[in-house]
């Protein structure tokens, strides 16, 4: 215990506070569809949900192992630099979640990481042939491979059941979603929860409080799982709003399309050791559920915008990882302390912001549009 310094302490509290926001940002990941549908409560599929990213958790390492010895050399990263990586990643996230954009945590995380290394340790302190191959190629391939499963499910879910009753068919598929999104909430924690398992065991390897070859001892995978899970319970509703609403009118035979191709691809992915977006393979699976059942039910400029944000979430996370870095190297603790009061009311500001316009429980499926101010509705995935 004597390698857990302040800072170390510091930098732990602000992975699980990354982690929480991952929860949040990414419940509708699982549940958008199934809440949309109506064949989950809202507050019943937070719940489910949370519980099961905390048991995903414990299912696998090997994608904290990608992060932690993987996309940055561990032994020219210090705990400072991993801090302002995390500051980058987690006002990417709650920017995002203010204005209901379904972008991706993981790669504002990557980002936040790479900047922060870049900047802290040169560019050789960054791997990028790993970035390449298990993170930029996975970004590309997951939200296709996801979007044609769900296409192709979708297609035949309609076929087979053309003869059926109407009444029958949804009600067999909303029994169905339960089982679906469940997985997909699991997939997700055995994920997701792992990211920040990686980040905490980089800094203590940083710290010399283990090996450089360690994967997160027991303890980290319960406090990452434990995060995860509430911040899926407490629901990024906003988000969920724009997942199930915003970029087409789901019913339930495309969610359990949607949710059955995303899991396939997120648990595959993660037995890989790939550190793919939850977030994009599920939006590509709700974009291939829209197309499978007419092609005029997807709504191209949200899906649109939503592609911008992949493209722009790493290196602007990147950009706020390196200047947090920049503060961090040269100003020694008084930068990190200027570092952390900026993020925090930034982070303070984007909160009370939120609150002119709440969506919540009660109102996550009453429209499509995200609203962030008084006057005029925004339309998911801009800005007011």
């Amino acid at each position: 215990m004597d390698h857990i310094t302040f800072l170390v302490a510091v930098v732990i509290v602000t992975a699980l506070a990354f982690d929480f926001t991952n929860g949040f940002h990414d419940t509708a990941n699982a549940m958008a569809t199934s809440i949309a549908t109506g064949a989950l409560k809202p507050r019943t599929a937070v719940l489910i949900s949370g519980v099961l990213n905390v048991v995903g958790a414990f299912l696998s390492t090997e994608v904290a192992k990608t992060i932690s010895g993987g996309i940055v050399d561990d032994t020219l990263v210090s705990p400072g630099m991993i801090f302002a990586g995390l500051v980058g990643a987690i006002l990417w996230n709650l920017l995002t979640w203010l204005v209901g954009l379904p972008s991706s945590s993981s790669h504002a995380l990557f980002g936040g990481l790479i900047g922060a290394v870049w900047v802290g340790a040169g560019s050789h302190g960054v791997h990028f042939d790993k970035v390449v191959e298990k993170v930029l190629i996975p970004a590309v391939a997951s939200p296709i491979v996801a979007g044609v499963a769900a296409l192709l499910a979708t297609f035949l879910a309609y076929k087979l059941t053309a003869r059926a009753r109407s009444q029958s068919v949804t009600k067999g598929f909303r029994v169905g979603q339960i089982a679906s999104a469940s997985l997909v909430s699991l997939a997700h924690g055995t994920n997701d929860a792992q990211k920040t398992m990686g980040v905490i065991t980089l800094t203590l390897i940083s710290a010399g409080a283990l090996g450089h070859d360690a994967g997160p001892p027991l303890w980290v995978i319960a406090s990452a799982g434990l995060a995860i899970g509430l911040g899926t319970y407490l629901g990024g509703w906003r988000i969920i709003r724009t997942m199930g609403k915003g970029l087409t009118e789901i019913q339930s035979p495309q969610g359990f399309a949607a949710e059955t191709a995303s899991t396939t691809v997120i648990l595959t992915s993660a037995h890989l050791g790939f550190a793919l977006s939850t977030t994009q393979v599920a939006s590509g699976s709700i974009l291939g559920a829209g197309l499978g059942r007419r092609l005029a039910e997807v709504r191209w400029g949200v899906a649109g915008r939503m592609v911008v944000a992949w493209m722009v979430t790493l290196p602007a996370a990147a950009l706020v990882g390196g200047v947090s870095a920049s503060a961090v190297k040269h100003g020694g603790n008084l930068g990190t302390a200027v570092v952390a009061l900026v993020g925090a009311a930034v982070a303070a500001g984007i909160v009370l912001v939120s609150r002119r316009n709440p969506v919540s429980a009660h109102n996550v499926n009453d429209a499509h549009e995200v609203t962030i101010s008084g006057t005029e509705p925004t339309k998911v995935g801009t800005a007011a």
